[in-house]
């Protein structure tokens, strides 16, 4: 038999019954669409959340107090013996040839007030070479003054939305701005940034480190982020920062971890994450699968003196296999390729919504949900397909099924 009368008598049967081979049509273009969909999604997670730490720079390291015993993940609640210091910083600093810049940081809450306007904002205290550490930019005036982490300054750089509520219409720069109780002029105004790592970068004042600890009446550090130079070791590095503040705080009290830490272990659990979507996606291509056989056997009980007339005319069994299976696979195929449109265009829906999440469904995952819809589509329909050409011809004819 001719693919091409294969195709046309399987084209026929599905004519016959639209509504049948619709539905079953439609569950397994639900099922790719899910499958393409939520990949996708994990895709566009793994990626948004590389993205934001790649902005932070490479060779990053960032020193925190307390020790937690798992490694490559944000640090636990714990004890903190001992607390980092500017003279920790410092130390770290000077004694740590890798390190090319080192940023202490401070942070608390404030009001921030010009004339009449105030609100609540996020206030880091820093030093000058912070702005290359975050690898931030400065939209007008200057970053802070580059002094000494421990000497403080009445000087303030504001983030995009701060300077537009407290001065709208008007530039900042020059300006005097009340942080709690403190009188401060405004030096510079950061380029816009965004959320980044939770944190709105537009939306906070940064002072002088020095300054920031005693407008918050604290001793201690937030955090200490050190950028090595670019041959460095990372791994080496992070050991030697480890032993430094141990010597120094008599016990090993900090976590050190690197940006290619974090990302290896949200990389995990953001593959396992899509690895477990795709498995609950394809339970309905499973159901779709099951549509499909109930579908063909329908079909042949309905058509068993048709059956019977082709084996009467010399069809073989296998000739009769194959044109029910061209049926369910043609079912199955159609179903794929209307679910991929789908996924497809609800992925980029996602992304007209939300242009800051890239959305798109990694490169393995349309062919092989295709695949996987033919595959089940084919299995299911082989059953059917495999008690058709066990009718006996003259039974069949007369209308009769054994």
């Amino acid at each position: 038999m001719a693919v091409a009368d294969l195709l046309g008598f399987a084209l026929a049967a599905l004519a016959g019954h639209r509504l049948r081979a619709l539905l079953s049509l439609l569950g397994v273009a639900i099922g790719v669409t899910a499958v393409v969909l939520l990949t996708a999604l994990g895709q566009g997670a793994r990626v948004y959340v590389v993205n934001q730490f790649a902005t932070l720079g490479t060779h990053l390291l960032i020193v925190i107090p307390g020790k937690v015993e798992t490694s490559g993940g944000a640090p636990g609640w714990g004890g903190t013996p001992h607390e980092l210091t500017l003279d920790d910083a410092a130390a770290l600093a000077r004694t740590l040839p890798e390190v090319a810049r080192m940023a202490p940081l401070a942070m608390g809450t404030e009001t921030v007030a010009a004339g009449e306007r105030q609100r609540q904002v996020a206030v880091l205290g820093t030093t000058a070479a912070f702005l290359t550490v975050r690898d931030l930019a400065v939209a007008a005036g200057s970053f802070l003054p580059d002094l000494p982490p421990t000497r403080g300054a009445p000087v303030v750089v504001l983030g995009q939305r701060v300077a537009r509520e407290l001065y709208p219409g008007s530039d900042p720069v020059g300006q005097v701005v009340r942080v709690g109780g403190w009188r401060m002029r405004v030096v510079g105004l950061l380029a816009p940034r965004g959320v980044h790592l939770g944190m709105d970068m537009d939306d906070v004042v940064i002072v002088p480190v020095a300054t920031g600890m005693r407008m918050f009446n604290r001793a201690s550090l937030f955090r200490i982020l050190l950028k090595a130079h670019p041959t460095a070791d990372l791994d080496r590095l992070k050991g030697r920062v480890v032993a430094l503040l141990a010597e120094r705080h008599g016990e090993e009290d900090i976590t050190c971890i690197t940006q290619d830490a974090v990302l290896a272990t949200f990389a995990t659990l953001l593959d396992a994450l899509t690895l477990a979507l795709v498995g609950i996606a394809a339970i309905s291509l499973v159901v779709a699968g099951v549509g499909i056989m109930n579908v063909m056997l329908v079909s042949v009980a309905e058509r068993t003196a048709e059956v019977g007339l082709l084996r009467a005319l010399g069809a073989q069994p296998r000739q009769v296999l194959a044109c029910f299976l061209t049926e369910a696979a043609l079912l199955s195929t159609a179903g794929g390729l209307a679910g991929l449109g789908a996924g497809w265009a609800g992925s980029a829906v996602v992304a007209h919504l939300y242009p800051d999440f890239p959305v798109a469904p990694p490169a393995w995952a349309p062919p092989a949900a295709l695949g996987v819809a033919l595959a089940v589509g084919t299995l299911f329909g082989y059953l059917p397909a495999r008690r058709a050409t066990r009718l006996d011809p003259v039974a069949a004819l007369a209308g009769h099924k054994r």
